[in-house]
């Protein structure tokens, strides 16, 4: 039997609306479409070129996001697995995984992404959450469009992982940095709490 917790959301509906929030001032400041022009990119978005001058970049970075249908899928994705595994882990273990998981991702575009290539988003906090999540629950069914049919966690995670690769413009790294930061962060988890909440 799968038991969880009942715990205060307010945790990840203020990281949503800090998302929202940082992404109508870009549109404020910079108007649309959005581009690396953008002051607020360019403040708080992740380059090497820019890391040294800009240190806090490594953080910020996740809560700026490219356009419309960027942020949509990265909040609608952070709010169904961010909910599902605050419930399971808890505030704590939730906000380590977040913040851990956004600054793997980061680590690993700065590492293989072109010098002066400009980083943003929370994907790689969603794939954190994502790949921790698919390790303590694997087989939890879901359903992805446009695929009529529940299919396990894990197998989702690997859908959206390898459609990285597919489409320009991604940043596949950041992907590969939260999702690993994400498997680990579920093996710990699992071995210090043996599955009690699932």
């Amino acid at each position: 039997m799968r038991t969880y917790r009942a715990v205060n959301l307010n945790v990840l509906w203020f990281l949503i609306a800090l998302n929202v929030l940082i992404f109508v001032i870009e549109l404020a400041v910079g108007g649309y479409p959005i581009t690396v022009a953008n002051p607020v990119v360019r403040l708080l978005g992740l380059a090497r070129v820019l890391l040294a001058q800009q240190p806090w970049t490594i953080i910020t970075a996740i809560f700026v996001h490219g356009g419309p249908a960027h942020i949509i899928f990265n909040m609608i994705s952070l709010y169904f697995l961010g909910s599902f595994f605050l419930r399971a882990v808890g505030e704590r273990s939730f906000l380590a995984v977040f913040f851990l998981g956004g600054l793997a991702g980061n680590a690993l575009y700065l590492l293989l992404a072109p010098p002066n290539a400009i980083g943003i988003g929370a994907s790689g906090v969603v794939f954190a959450i994502g790949g921790a999540l698919a390790v303590l629950v694997p087989r939890v069914p879901v359903i992805v469009f446009p695929i009529p049919i529940p299919i396990p966690l894990w197998v989702a995670i690997l859908i959206f992982f390898l459609l990285s690769f597919l489409f320009a413009g991604i940043a596949w790294q950041a992907h590969l940095g939260g999702v690993l930061a994400g498997l680990i962060a579920g093996l710990i988890i699992r071995k210090r709490r043996r599955l009690l909440y699932f």
